[in-house]
């Protein structure tokens, strides 16, 4: 058996770490459009907040009408 940086040879026989498939910038986008982002929802979240004057207590309404505006989108 021999070492060869790192790959190790055994007979024809070789290990080496597998390559990761990089996934191309169309499959990114379809994948963002199908779900949005947590920067995404957070935005649209606040945006609801000052569109109601600023009033607090309705943080978790305004994230789930974020979300579910968002998830519509598409």
């Amino acid at each position: 058996m021999k070492t060869t940086g790192r790959k190790t040879v055994k007979g024809e026989n070789v290990s080496a770490p597998k390559a990761v498939k990089a996934t191309s910038s169309k499959a990114a986008a379809v994948d963002s459009q199908a779900a949005p982002t947590h920067d995404e929802i957070a935005k649209r979240s606040y945006e609801l907040y000052l569109q109601r004057g600023a009033v607090d207590g309705y943080a978790g309404q305004d994230w789930a009408r974020a979300e579910a505006e968002l998830k519509s989108r598409s």
